[in-house]
């Protein structure tokens, strides 16, 4: 595959330093927008790794260990729209630098927690600080690469959740068997503090509107930041809201995994919580292994066909679903361990091609405030909704029945899948239509940060 993040440059006169400036920089971008992404997850997802030791230092029920990450998901699906919007307008550096210091102080005051209420209350500031970072950085990341690697690159910045859990849960597991749970969340705020510091001095609003690279299907003119769409576009067709449908009900699954295999590994294995976060932390790193695989599959398959990418979702989800239901099925086992393993690879696979499809469903100066909706659904239909409601099925049933029950959800994202497809056509004179919408509008100054 061609790497190449801009269209060569005809350009005469135009210096070695300024071509390389053009190449390295969309990748310095993408290093550090992924390295807070990480820094992201790996605070909100270190808590799943002492769960063993909040549920007997605190006697907790698994009700209220779900609470615990549920509410991160549900401050984030109820900040991420104003907070895209306001980043749109007000500039992206400078919001996203403003978000990792927030949920890095927030992470800070979870290693102070005394009680339940008190980390419930900290894990409420990480869930607003950490609002509206996935769907800023997916807009700054795909704003410097060309459309054609858009589902690659925004599925591999987004795969960035995965492994920040992966570091979060193994270290986390580490960290508190040695030197206690506290200290865990200590680490995570450092990490984080230190790539704010990395990106404040090598990331500018300037140098992001040097290296912008315009949609195919829009003129510079129509993707310039005087160019201001409508709100209302982000829900004016059938097909974007089935978008972002699928996008949060295929992310049930991978949050409930995330959330409870340690916990799983530790009841059901009888390991211990280091050991059980440790291997977890591999299932974890399946699923960011598949997403940005699966986001390659998708940008191959959908190159000459973008309406393909229903289809790719679809084809993901069957597989999730089939491998998912059987491995939950099996005994205790190795057999029921490689069942999860290869379940897990595709459990998000969907999460390029659902991105792209934002893409293509909405207009260029709503970008962040497109992934930010997504971002909504992501957390109220799965990143809030799975943990908390396998907390609550645990209690009753027990969590071995309640994980049998959750690739079951895999059924909404194939019916809006399907609905989505033949949409799709309708969907796309959406964008075409807004993109006409303030062409004499003020131009809008980027901050520089």
């Amino acid at each position: 595959m061609d790497l190449h993040t801009t269209p060569a440059d005809p350009t005469a006169g135009v210096s070695n330093a300024t071509r390389r400036r053009s190449r390295i920089f969309p990748w310095v971008v993408f290093a550090l927008t992924f390295g807070l992404l990480l820094s992201d997850y790996m605070s909100r997802q270190v808590l799943p790794a002492v769960f063993p030791y909040l549920k007997t230092q605190w006697g907790l029920s698994d009700s209220q260990l779900g609470a615990l990450t549920s509410v991160v998901a549900l401050m984030v699906a109820l900040g991420t729209v104003p907070l895209s919007l306001l980043a749109d307008r007000w500039g992206r550096v400078r919001s996203l630098l403003i978000m990792a210091t927030f949920w890095s102080v927030a992470t800070v005051l979870c290693a102070c927690a005394g009680n339940f209420g008190q980390m419930l209350g900290a894990r409420f500031l990480l869930g607003v600080g950490e609002a509206a970072y996935g769907s800023v950085g997916a807009a700054v990341v795909v704003s410097v690469f060309a459309p054609r690697l858009r589902a690659t690159v925004s599925g591999a910045f987004l795969a960035g959740g995965s492994f920040g859990s992966v570091l979060g849960i193994a270290l986390g597991g580490v960290i508190a068997r040695h030197i206690g749970w506290r200290w865990t969340f200590v680490a995570m705020a450092v990490f984080g503090l230190l790539l704010v510091a990395a990106f404040r001095l090598l990331v500018t609003e300037r140098a992001l509107q040097r290296h912008h690279i315009a949609d195919d299907t829009t003129t510079q003119q129509d993707s310039a930041p005087g160019v201001r769409a409508p709100l209302s576009s982000l829900f004016a067709t059938v097909s974007v809201w089935c978008v972002y449908l699928a996008g949060g009900l295929q992310l049930f699954v991978s949050a409930v995994l995330m959330a409870w295999l340690p916990s799983f590994f530790n009841r059901s294995y009888g390991m211990a919580p280091d050991r059980a976060g440790l291997t977890a932390a591999v299932y974890a790193l399946l699923i960011g292994v598949g997403m940005i695989g699966c986001g390659m599959i998708a940008d191959r398959v959908a190159r000459a066909e973008p309406a393909r990418l229903w289809s790719i979702v679809a084809v993901y989800c069957v597989i999730s679903l089939v491998v998912l239901m059987v491995a939950f099925s099996l005994p205790i086992g190795p057999a029921q361990r490689i069942a999860l393993g290869i379940g897990a690879l595709f459990c998000a696979g969907s999460t390029g091609a659902i991105s792209s499809l934002v893409i293509n469903l909405t207009h260029p100066s709503l970008r962040a405030t497109a992934f930010g909706t997504a971002v909504l659904f992501n957390n109220v239909f799965g990143l809030a909704a799975g943990p908390l409601v396998v907390g609550v099925l645990a209690d009753h049933y027990g969590l071995p029945t309640a994980l049998r029950l959750v690739p079951l959800a895999y059924l909404g994202v194939l019916a809006v899948a399907v609905l989505g497809r033949r949409a799709h056509p309708a969907g796309l004179r959406g964008p075409a239509r807004s993109q006409t919408v303030s062409p004499s509008a003020r131009p809008v100054q980027p901050a520089d940060s």
